[in-house]
C-alpha cells in the first residue's frame, strides 16, 4: 500500500502555465505524492501549440519561467516531444505513475485528443482527472434557457452575472516533492522556438516579460494606477491604459479567475471596474462560441457571406502586411505589430476593417497574418473578433459600417502621437495633416521632409471609391 501511495501524480501543463491558481497541480500536491511535472511539444499537425511564430517566442520565455518556478517548489519541469499518448505512455512506463492529472482545453483539437486519452487511460486502470480553470464557467453549463448556447453578447454577459463570482482562486502550492530520479527531460533551446538570422522578435522584450511573475506584477500595476479611467481611455492606442495581460492569458499564465477576482473592492470608479469585466467576458464569449462552433476560424458564422466577391490578388495583402497602405493610422497599427507582437485593440479594429472593407480581402487571410504575428494570439478570440469585424460573426458589427481610418484616427490619436511612435518617416507633420498626408499643402509636407510615393506611401485605395465598392459588393450579397 505504501508502495501505492508512492507513486508519483503526473501532472499536464498545456496553456495554462502557472503554479498560481492551478487546478490540477493544487490538487496534485495534496495528495502529497511525488509529482512529475510535464509539457509536451505535441505535433503542428494536433494544432495544440503555439499558434503562429511569435507565439512560438512568448512559449519558450513561458516554459523557462515556468520550470524555474517548479524547480523552486521542488518538481522539475520535463519537456518532451511526440503525440500526447504516446508520451504518455512513455512516462507512465519510466515512473510507474498511477494517476495524471491536467486542466480542460477548450479547443476543439485539445478536447479531441483528451477525450482518446482519457478514455484510453482509464481502461488501463490509470486514473486520469481534468480540472476546470482556463474559463470563468463552463461552456456546457452556461446556456440558454432553452439549453442552447448564447448567440448575442448582451444576454450571455447577464447570463454571466447571475451565475455570480468564479470560483476562488487558490494560491500556488508551498512546496512539492519529485521522483527520487525524475524522468530525463528535453533541452528548450532545442526545440527552437526563437528566431534566428535574423531576430525579428528581439524588439518584443522592449514591452514584453513572459512567465506568471510578470502576469501578475502586471494585474498588480493594472489595478493599481490604470483601471481608473479605462473605460475612456482604453480606446486611445498612445496611452498605455490597457491591462497588457492578453498574451499572459493566452498562455495560462495568469487564470481569468485571478484577474476577476482582483478588481473587487477596488476604489476606481464601478463604470471602469464594469468595463474591463466585460472585456474578460468578450473573451470568455469568443471562448464559449468556439467551443460550440469549432469551424468559427474556417467558416462564415453567416452563410450569406459565403458567396461574397473576395479580392485575391497579393499586392494590397502584401502593403498591408508591411504597414504601407498610405493611411497613418493603418500602418502604425501593422507595424507595432512587427515590432512588439502585439496591437492595440482599437487598432486591431480599424486594420482588420481596413483589409476587409477597403481592400476587400478576406477576413481569413487576416486571422491567419494576426495568428502567426501576434503574441497573444487566441484560437477563439481571433476568429471571433475577426468575424465580428467582417459581420459575419455572432452578434456582429454590421459589414456596412465602414471604419473612416482618417476619422478614426483623428479621433482616436488627435495629436499622432501613436502615428509618429511607429511611422517615423511622418514624425514632423503638423497634427492637423498626420493622419491625412496626402491631403496636406506641398509646403506642409515639405517643411516635414515627406516626398509621398517615395518616403512615405500615397494611399492604396481612395476611401471614398472603397466605401462605395464595399457596399455594393454588400448590397448585391443581400439580393442573392
Amino acid at each position: 500500500m505504501a508502495q501505492q501511495q508512492q507513486a508519483p501524480v503526473i501532472v499536464w501543463f498545456r496553456k495554462d502555465l502557472r503554479t498560481d491558481d492551478n487546478a490540477a497541480l493544487a490538487a496534485a500536491a495534496q495528495t502529497e505524492r511525488p509529482i512529475v511535472a510535464l509539457y509536451i511539444r505535441e505535433p503542428e499537425a494536433a494544432g495544440t501549440g503555439p499558434l503562429g511564430a511569435a507565439q512560438a517566442w512568448w512559449l519558450h520565455h513561458s516554459l523557462a519561467s515556468l520550470a524555474r518556478r517548479l524547480d523552486a517548489l521542488g518538481a522539475p519541469l520535463i519537456l518532451r516531444s511526440g503525440a500526447a499518448c504516446d508520451v504518455l505512455d512513455s512516462l507512465i512506463g519510466e515512473t510507474g505513475a498511477d494517476t495524471i492529472y491536467w486542466n480542460r482545453r477548450h479547443d476543439p483539437p485539445g478536447i479531441a485528443i483528451d477525450k482518446d486519452i482519457k478514455a484510453s487511460l482509464k481502461a488501463r486502470g490509470i486514473a486520469a482527472k481534468s480540472f476546470a480553470g482556463q474559463l470563468l464557467h463552463d461552456p456546457m453549463r452556461l446556456l440558454t434557457g432553452e439549453k442552447k448556447p448564447y448567440r448575442v453578447y448582451t444576454p450571455f454577459w447577464r447570463a454571466l452575472e447571475r451565475e455570480g463570482e468564479p470560483h476562488e482562486p487558490v494560491d500556488a502550492p508551498e512546496r512539492l516533492s519529485s521522483p527520487a530520479r525524475p524522468p530525463g527531460s528535453e533541452n528548450l533551446a532545442d526545440w527552437a522556438l526563437l528566431p534566428e538570422k535574423p531576430d525579428w522578435a528581439a524588439s518584443f522584450a522592449e514591452i514584453w516579460t513572459p512567465g506568471e511573475d510578470a502576469a501578475r506584477e502586471r494585474l498588480d500595476d493594472f489595478v493599481d494606477d490604470a483601471i481608473g479611467g479605462y473605460k475612456a481611455d482604453r480606446d486611445r492606442p498612445a496611452i498605455d491604459a490597457t491591462s497588457f495581460l492578453s498574451p499572459h492569458l493566452a498562455m495560462g499564465e495568469i487564470s481569468p479567475a485571478r484577474v476577476w477576482h482582483a478588481t473587487r473592492g477596488l476604489k476606481a470608479p464601478a463604470d471602469d471596474v464594469i468595463h474591463f469585466r466585460k472585456e474578460l467576458a468578450w473573451r470568455e464569449f469568443c471562448h464559449h462560441l468556439h467551443f460550440h462552433f469549432p469551424e468559427l476560424a474556417e467558416k462564415n458564422w453567416n452563410a450569406r457571406f459565403d458567396g461574397f466577391p473576395w479580392e485575391t490578388g497579393e499586392t494590397h495583402f502584401r502593403l498591408w502586411t508591411r504597414g504601407m497602405t498610405g493611411y497613418p493610422i493603418v500602418d502604425a497599427g501593422m507595424r507595432q505589430l512587427w515590432k512588439h507582437g502585439w496591437m492595440h485593440n482599437r487598432v486591431r479594429m480599424i486594420t482588420a476593417s481596413f483589409l476587409i472593407k477597403h481592400l476587400m480581402i478576406d477576413w481569413r487571410r487576416g486571422e491567419r497574418w494576426f495568428r502567426d504575428t501576434l503574441v497573444d494570439a487566441d484560437a477563439a478570440s481571433n476568429p471571433a473578433n475577426w468575424q465580428w469585424v467582417a459581420g459575419s460573426g455572432a452578434d456582429a458589427s454590421p459589414f456596412f459600417r465602414i471604419f473612416n481610418p482618417i476619422l478614426q484616427g483623428e479621433k482616436f490619436d488627435p495629436d499622432g502621437a501613436y502615428v509618429r511612435t511607429f511611422v517615423p518617416e511622418l514624425e514632423k507633420l503638423d497634427a492637423a495633416w498626420i493622419h491625412k498626408p496626402f491631403d496636406a499643402p506641398e509646403s506642409a509636407l515639405m517643411d516635414a521632409g515627406i516626398v509621398l510615393g517615395k518616403t512615405y506611401p500615397k494611399p492604396v485605395v481612395n476611401h471614398g471609391k472603397a466605401r462605395e465598392r464595399a457596399l455594393a459588393a454588400y448590397k448585391s450579397l443581400k439580393n442573392d
